[in-house]
C-alpha cells in the first residue's frame, strides 16, 4: 500500500495551499495519520497528526496556521495550510500509523506508511 500526496506547489509569503494524501489501495487500516515535513539538510520533522478517535495535534511551528483533516473510511487525508510562511517550505510527506496506541506519535519511526512526498515552496 502507498500513499499518494498532492497539492504542493510554489506561493508567496502569506498564502495558502492544501495537501490531500489518499492511499493506492482501499484496503489500508490506520489509526492516525499524519504530516511531516524535510528541508534540504535536515531531518524530517513532525507537522499535524489526526487521530481517527477525532484528536489531532500540532507542531508549535504551525499551529493556528495549519488544519488536518480527514475522512475516516477512505483514510484520506487534508492539510490546509494558511499564512504561509518561507520557513514552511519543505517536502511535505503523509503517512500511516496502523498500530494502536495509547499516545498520538509526533516521531516518524511510528508510522508505518508513507507517501512520495509533494514539494511546497514559499517565497518571500
Amino acid at each position: 500500500v502507498q500513499l499518494q500526496a498532492s497539492g504542493g506547489g510554489k506561493v508567496q509569503a502569506g498564502g495558502s495551499l492544501r495537501l490531500s494524501c489518499a492511499p493506492s489501495r482501499r484496503t489500508l487500516s490506520s489509526y492516525r495519520m499524519g504530516w511531516f515535513r524535510q528541508s534540504p539538510g535536515k531531518e524530517r520533522e513532525f507537522v499535524a497528526v489526526l487521530n481517527w478517535g477525532g484528536a489531532t495535534r500540532y507542531a508549535d511551528s504551525v499551529k493556528g496556521r495549519f488544519t488536518i483533516s480527514g475522512d475516516d473510511p477512505r483514510n484520506m487525508v487534508w492539510l490546509q495550510m494558511n499564512s504561509l510562511r518561507p520557513e514552511d517550505t519543505a517536502v511535505y510527506y503523509c503517512a500511516a500509523d496502523t498500530t494502536a496506541r495509547l499516545d498520538v506519535p509526533t516521531t516518524p519511526s511510528a508510522y508505518d506508511y508513507w507517501g512520495q512526498g509533494t514539494l511546497v515552496t514559499v517565497s518571500s
